[in-house]
């Protein structure tokens, strides 16, 4: 199970799962979607409730985003069962055609790209207030006395954060320690959605805020598609999705159907629990990443930081490893057809690619204002996989499947419908978070 696991978390970049090994029941295919859908996007969800101008209009975009979210997995599945392929990139460029596979892979390294980003931003946010947390632990004295040089800033030791254990990490060919961390970050989410439950039910009556339920306007209407990014970032699971279908004992269409709407139901429960409370908690004051919104000495949540700070250095490497593998696989095979490729000049190039990487995500990291405004761009990126893929994936395939005429309208309508979504969601999301970028930098 927990080798299943692995391969599903990863993202499925480069894999093929063993069809001789062990196969995948209901529980374990369920499982392994919410251990690919839940982690850090939870972190951001209070913010969303916040920004889409209340509970009522959080829960209601929730609501109507679920129907693609099930929907692109069914049409996934089904894809996956008419091409043969295990991996999404291979199914895209299988139903719909080399150019579109071709997208598709780029697309797939921006978006991992863009999560070592994020990844990042959050592990930063951490030590900022881990270091106080420690600050106020051995000194017994308030953050305000706390004195300020450049090797106490939260930057300075990510850089060395990436220098001493990312990088060393990421080097190797494979990440064998993926096998033993797979848990992690559905831990690190369930037991900080119990904490928020929590410290809000411990609340004085004082320190309770009463903020709206709902707004009205065409301002909230602009608000709630302004959260749809950080929806599509938290129950994204579309990539790994392919991956567990492929390994299921049952494929038939209904149980895929089944498995989908489980999945994304306990997601849904876990996200709006977390989202509700923790915009309960603090009203228009909560943060973008809501462990910010704590205070260093909490003891519950300086456990929940530690569980999140270690599961995303832990899980970097192995984003870094599917990244580097879709760019270094091409160059490897270009050089293939004039030199012969020796080892050393592999080891270079993913050396190479590895630096480069960490570089780049450390430096956009470091200039970031906080984590709301990279998920937007991967909320926007994700648009591609949840809706884009799936909606020509089922267009492409009701113009070769032997359907009735009645099934392949409605089915190419549904495509269309869900490919036009999610156009506007990727062009809508990513515009403004590059604009809002622009003005903070």
């Amino acid at each position: 199970m927990e080798e299943l696991a692995r391969e599903s978390i990863s993202l499925l970049a480069k894999p093929t799962l063993d069809t001789d090994g062990p196969r995948l029941g209901s529980l374990g295919a369920i499982f392994i979607m919410l251990k690919s859908a839940l982690g850090a996007g939870l972190l951001n969800f209070p913010w969303a409730f916040e920004k889409a101008g209340g509970i009522h209009s959080a829960v209601a975009v929730e609501m109507v985003s679920l129907v693609f979210l099930i929907s692109g997995l069914v049409i996934l599945g089904y894809s996956s069962s008419i091409s043969g392929q295990n991996t999404y990139q291979a199914v895209v460029k299988d139903v719909c055609g080399p150019a579109i596979g071709q997208l598709c892979e780029v697309v797939f390294v921006f978006n991992l790209f863009m999560i070592s980003v994020a990844f990042l931003v959050i592990v930063s946010d951490q030590l900022e207030k881990l270091c106080i947390s420690l600050y106020e632990l051995i000194t017994g004295l308030p953050e305000t006395d706390m004195p300020y040089h450049w090797y106490t800033h939260p930057h300075f030791a990510l850089i060395l954060l990436c220098v001493f254990l990312i990088l060393p990490l990421s080097i190797p060919k494979e990440i064998s320690i993926q096998k033993y961390i797979s848990v992690l970050g559905t831990l690190a989410a369930t037991y900080l959605t119990v904490a928020i439950i929590v410290k809000y039910h411990t609340l004085e009556d004082s320190e309770v805020h009463i903020p709206p339920l709902y707004t009205s306007g065409i301002s909230s209407w602009a608000s709630m598609f302004s959260v749809i990014p950080t929806i599509c970032f938290g129950f994204q699971c579309h990539e790994a999705c392919i991956a567990i279908y492929s390994s299921m004992e049952n494929k038939s269409l209904s149980h895929w159907v089944f498995i989908s709407v489980v999945s994304m139901f306990f997601c849904l429960v876990i996200y709006s629990l977390t989202g509700v409370y923790g915009y309960l908690t603090f009203g228009k004051d909560v943060a973008a990443d809501i462990l910010m919104s704590y205070t260093g000495d909490d003891v519950l949540m300086i456990i929940a930081r530690l569980l999140f700070g270690i599961s995303i250095i832990t899980i970097f490497p192995i984003i870094l490893l599917l990244g580097r593998s879709v760019i270094q696989d091409p160059l490897l095979s270009f050089r293939r057809r004039f030199h012969v490729v020796t080892e050393s000049y592999e080891n270079c190039s993913r050396v190479g690619l590895t630096v480069a990487w960490i570089t780049i995500t450390l430096l956009i990291a470091m200039f970031i204002p906080d984590i709301s405004k990279v998920i937007s761009i991967i909320g926007g990126i994700s648009a591609f996989f949840i809706f884009i893929f799936p909606g020509l994936c089922l267009v492409f395939a009701m113009q070769s499947e032997q359907v009735s005429f009645k099934t392949r309208v409605v089915l190419t309508t549904w495509g269309m419908i869900t490919l036009i979504c999610g156009a506007f969601i990727f062009g809508q999301s990513t515009t403004i978070a590059i604009i809002q970028l622009l003005n903070k930098i």
